[in-house]
């Protein structure tokens, strides 16, 4: 082992699609490529969102496909006390505070315009917990290994939500505290979570926590340029080889990895081993790509 490790973490709100399929596979050959480690994390704190079963199937699907991860899977419903911890420390450095805001009060801003930082404008209601991110560190700078330098003003983006009125922990703080406790090294990830790195880099320099390195990957849209996701319908991936090997290939090309015509119909280990060999993450060309 390298000391390179990386991470897939779904949410499980259904079963996994292509442009899923893409993350978790990028994911996986840039571990092995570094003779690294890869993980597989179920980001199940939303339990409304996570239908009884989706996430054995995910974890079905990625065995299906040969995506055979280290170690036990990291559940996030498991979590809470990691999570309190973290807000109670953000909370004694000024950096998260409570929120009784709606966002019926707010939508004619972009952003949330900060009205509680210096206390719940109604403390009797419901309250969120939000970070400062006019606090924190700005600009938010860093090198994405395919997008280039990356630059950013956390404060333009607003305070993000990190505990939710309904006792729910939100996805920036949990991700950061799991990352950084699982040793995670390197995330590859889709397009669409690339902006929210820079509350990430916020919390992760707060919490002294490490800085893992980025590649933020093309979206995969449909036919009609909607990215590909469970609210546009996107078919479920299968679990039959005979169904897998072609969709493990066109995974391959849609990541512009140039596999070879005959790889479409060996078996998906094969595929891997090819895969793994071959990987070369900077022919990956940074526009969303298109799949009919």
């Amino acid at each position: 082992m390298t000391g390179y490790r990386g991470r897939f973490a779904p949410t499980p709100s259904g079963a996994l699609h292509f442009g899923s399929l893409i993350a978790a596979l990028a994911s996986f050959l840039d571990a092995r490529r570094a003779g690294g480690e890869w993980l597989v994390r179920i980001e199940d704190i939303d339990p409304p969102r996570c239908p009884a079963g989706a996430a054995d199937t995910i974890l079905r699907q990625l065995e299906a496909f040969g995506l055979h991860w280290d170690g036990p899977v990291l559940w996030q419903h498991s979590r809470d006390s990691a999570y309190a911890a973290a807000l109670e420390r953000l909370e004694a450095l000024g950096l998260a505070y409570p929120c009784s805001c709606s966002r019926k009060q707010w939508r004619d801003f972009s952003v949330y315009p900060g009205w509680c930082r210096e206390g719940p404008r109604e403390p009797d209601k419901p309250l969120a917990w939000r970070l400062r991110s006019d606090l924190g560190l700005r600009p938010v700078v860093w090198q994405d290994r395919l997008f280039g330098e990356q630059r950013f003003d956390p404060a333009e983006l607003g305070d993000v939500v990190l505990k939710r009125k309904d006792g729910l922990w939100a996805y920036q703080l949990a991700v950061v505290v799991d990352d950084a406790d699982q040793g995670i090294t390197d995330i590859v990830r889709g397009f669409d979570l690339l902006d929210n790195t820079p509350w990430q880099r916020q919390l992760q320099q707060a919490l002294e926590l490490a800085e893992p390195r980025y590649l933020h990957l093309p979206l995969i849209v449909n036919r009609d340029g909607q990215k590909l996701s469970k609210q546009n319908l996107a078919p479920a991936l299968p679990c039959e080889e005979s169904a897998v090997r072609p969709l493990l290939y066109r995974a391959l090309a849609a990541l512009d990895q140039a596999p070879p015509a005959e790889l479409d119909t060996v078996p998906v280990p094969e595929q891997l081993a090819w895969a793994i060999d071959h990987w070369e993450p900077s022919r990956i060309r940074p526009e969303a790509h298109r799949q009919e």
